[in-house]
């Protein structure tokens, strides 16, 4: 793949993260006026609603922007390591960053036997890349340069900041959505509306409230699937201009597809980030309405295809679908 190409996709990757983040703002300021009138019945008071709701919106992009990548290290629960505790995977990590002409990232470990990874940040100067520990102990050398390769291609095509800004509309969406149906709940005020005849557009955006409550979660997972799975692809593929070699990760996925360790600390707001979803088809929590990323089968099999590998077999499809 050429290099061009990956420089496309960082610059896409900065259009798409500003796109998003004005699609939060305006989503915000939406919610803020229509759950305002359909409260008060006076777009005056509405505009308060509205003020609130842009404020909201201006700190929690501010504070997503800037601390995210804290939070979610935090709500993973890894701890930062060293050479001096990680030779093997830092020095690995170092290679990488070579490779891919960005900085060192700080490096994580996150104490659990799952088989996972993930790199976050708003920049590959302030980036962050994070393996369990289940993945050190049951990779071999080629196949975790194969997953850092991969976290490095998120790295530096900027994915990093755009999934992480995702993060912002999920949980936005989500509160504005709870605090919507908590009005509707409570029934709100007899409102001026119905006294100056204005009950009628009133009762139109309760109606469109109501409407927003129920599919905002909705939307709120169809933008966190806008994290394209063509993204996912093109991390292999770095991967693969990184390390020369296209079997490591092909192996490592394979390993990380058929382990059957849950992974705790994961959860619907942070499984975008993961090399692979940390969520099993046979957990309680797991919803196969929707997926995250593209089925490891076929990055597998595109990862083959560059060795002149034949394709998985039946049976192989079988085990990896039956937890991807």
């Amino acid at each position: 793949m050429a290099t061009t190409t990956f420089y496309a996709q960082a610059s896409a990757n900065r259009r798409k993260s500003a796109l998003l983040l004005l699609a939060v703002a305006l989503l915000f300021l939406v919610f803020g006026f229509v759950v305002g009138y359909a409260w008060f019945g006076d777009p005056v008071a509405a505009a308060s609603t509205t003020a609130f709701a842009g404020v909201v919106a201006l700190i929690s992009g501010l504070t997503t922007y800037y601390a995210g990548a804290a939070m979610v290290l935090a709500a993973s629960k890894a701890r930062r390591v060293s050479v001096e505790t990680h030779p093997m995977l830092m020095n690995v990590v170092q290679e990488m960053a070579l490779a891919a002409n960005v900085p060192m990232p700080d490096v994580y470990v996150i104490d659990d036997t799952a088989l996972n990874a993930f790199a976050t940040g708003r920049s590959p100067e302030h980036a962050a890349i994070a393996v369990t520990s289940g993945l050190l102990d049951r990779l071999d050398r080629e196949e975790l340069q194969g997953v850092i390769g991969h976290e490095m291609g998120h790295v530096r095509n900027l994915d990093i900041r755009f999934a992480l800004l995702v993060g912002v509309l999920v949980g936005g969406v989500a509160l504005l959505a709870d605090v919507l149906l908590r009005s509707m709940m409570w029934g709100g005020r007899r409102r001026r509306g119905d006294r100056d005849g204005g009950g009628g557009a009133q009762a139109i955006l309760m109606v469109l409230a109501l409407v927003l409550a129920v599919l905002a979660p909705i939307a709120a997972r169809l933008v966190q699937l806008s994290v394209s799975r063509q993204r996912e692809y093109l991390a292999d593929a770095t991967s693969v201009e990184f390390t020369r070699n296209p079997a490591g990760l092909e192996q490592a996925l394979w390993k990380i597809g058929t382990d059957r360790e849950v992974l705790e600390v994961a959860n619907r707001a942070t499984q975008h980030l993961y090399i692979a979803n940390p969520i099993k088809k046979f957990e309680a929590r797991s919803s196969s309405l929707w997926s995250t990323h593209p089925p490891l089968a076929e990055r597998i099999n595109r990862l083959r295809a560059l060795h002149g590998g034949a394709p998985l077999a039946l049976d192989d499809l079988s085990a990896l679908s039956s937890m991807d």
